[in-house]
């Protein structure tokens, strides 16, 4: 009997010894597809591949569809949304884009239980002006239309998304876009590059850039960030300007997708005002 025993006991013993390391290896390899998941990045988009810009940054219940549910679920919606429209309107901004698309929240909107539009408060208003300005004037018309895919994002939201108390998006400076006519990311980045290093101190706009073809336009201050495909600053112009006459301009704004520069210092809040800036 002690001898049955002693050789259940080995044959348990071999078997537990070739069962572990297969199980170690799937979690190995779970943890390694997990990650591989977290850090998915957008597709690099070349001539010839199907174009769908928004894809990586836009979920259903965010598109079109999503905010005529969203329009119709309260009441007051519709006449916040008009006052919005209105305001950009009357200060010369409305129709740049469609109005809806810079209702927008975070693309993280479903992961933090948030609202996939939201109709930010009126004292944030004036902050986008000058930005749209900018889009108007010179993002447009050197790659063509663009769609807003991430615009205000409130405290809750902000801080659930990891963005800094201070994000430009908290306070509806920024309208992170994606370029709607074809285009790679290194024609992308150029060609905004070169017309920020002439425009943006005038305008005193920022640039940045993320993975992928979405890039970020504020009205905070004139600084760049980001990085091109070869690993290097994107607009280097820019920085260098930036850079010499406010060594802390060029820090990325917090945001929910990784940027391509670290974040060093957090800028300072804009103060609320009752007007745009005059163009």
């Amino acid at each position: 009997m002690n001898n049955t025993v002693a050789l259940r006991s080995e044959l348990f013993k071999r078997a537990c010894e070739s069962i572990v390391p297969g199980m170690r290896m799937m979690l190995a390899l779970s943890s390694l597809l997990a990650a591989s998941v977290a850090t998915a990045q957008p597709p690099v988009w070349t001539p010839g591949m199907p174009w769908n810009p928004t894809a990586p940054y836009v979920t259903i219940g965010q598109d079109e569809p999503g905010y005529r549910n969203w329009y119709l679920a309260a009441p007051w919606h519709a006449s916040a949304v008009k006052s919005f429209n209105d305001y950009l309107v009357t200060y010369s901004v409305g129709g740049i884009v469609p109005t809806w698309q810079l209702l927008r929240t975070a693309t993280d909107w479903q992961k933090c239980g948030a609202q996939p539009f939201e109709v930010p408060p009126a004292e944030d208003w004036p902050n986008v002006v000058q930005t749209l300005r900018y889009v108007r004037d010179k993002v447009v018309p050197t790659i063509g239309p663009v769609e807003p895919v991430s615009v205000y994002r409130n405290p809750k939201l902000n801080q659930c998304a990891a963005g800094a108390p201070e994000s430009a998006h908290r306070f509806m400076q920024a309208v992170d876009l994606v370029p709607l006519r074809p285009i790679t990311r290194d024609a992308l980045i150029q060609q905004l590059c070169a017309v920020h290093a002439v425009s943006g101190e005038p305008y005193g706009v920022g640039l940045g850039f993320y993975v992928g073809l979405r890039f970020h336009i504020d009205s905070r201050k004139f600084r760049t960030w980001g990085i091109n495909d070869e690993g290097t600053i994107a607009c280097v112009r820019s920085f260098e300007i930036a850079h010499s006459k406010d060594p802390g301009a060029n820090v990325p704004d917090p945001g929910t997708v990784s940027a391509a520069v670290p974040q060093s210092s957090q800028p300072k809040p804009a103060t609320a005002i009752a007007q745009p800036p005059k163009s």
